[in-house]
């Protein structure tokens, strides 16, 4: 599980204008028509071809709670794909994506400054950049340990350098220990 990719996949999903289909039979006539056909979804949900036409037709109404979870979770990464297009474009270029975390935020700086690590709550609104190499990076299929440090990186400039105006000897940003973490667009 990604708490970075599924943070950002989330802030994406607040701008779908339908909400997602919410009976399995539904949700597999949904994948059925996206993958064009029952064997292909069968495949990706790892079940067999029979059961998916069996839940295309309610015959079964209620999956067990593995398949559920697989199921939503395809159709929502699949749901609405220009209005999350839109969404990302839009906070790429003009919007930003505010992040709000509760983590353990420290950073490496000259001698004689307080760089001790501790845990800080913030909400940061991060300028359409840094909201732009997120998604990229999340794109590119980049790790969650990658999409840390650029946001690391993004809080470093936005939060302790503001933008410029003071902490200019910083160095890095450690951030770490995360207890919430949550994207806005």
């Amino acid at each position: 599980m990604s708490t970075f990719g599924d943070g950002l996949d989330k802030a994406v999903q607040k701008a779908f204008t339908r909400p997602t289909p919410k009976s399995a039979g539904a949700q597999m006539r949904y994948l059925v028509k996206q993958y064009k056909g029952t064997k292909a979804v069968a495949q990706m949900l790892r079940i067999s071809q029979r059961t998916v036409e069996r839940y295309v037709k309610d015959q079964i109404k209620k999956p067990r709670p593995d398949l559920a979870a697989r199921l939503e979770r395809e159709v929502k990464a699949r749901w609405q794909p220009q209005i999350r297009a839109k969404a990302r474009e839009k906070a790429a270029s003009t919007g930003g994506i505010v992040i709000d975390t509760r983590a353990r935020l420290g950073y490496v700086a000259p001698i004689g400054s307080t760089d001790e690590d501790r845990i800080r709550h913030l909400t940061v609104a991060l300028p359409p950049h840094h909201a732009a190499r997120l998604f990229e990076a999340q794109e590119q299929g980049a790790s969650d340990d990658r999409l840390r440090e650029i946001a690391a990186e993004a809080l470093k400039e936005t939060y302790f350098q503001d933008g410029g105006r003071r902490a200019g000897s910083l160095e890095e940003v450690h951030f770490t220990d995360i207890e919430h973490l949550e994207f806005d667009l």
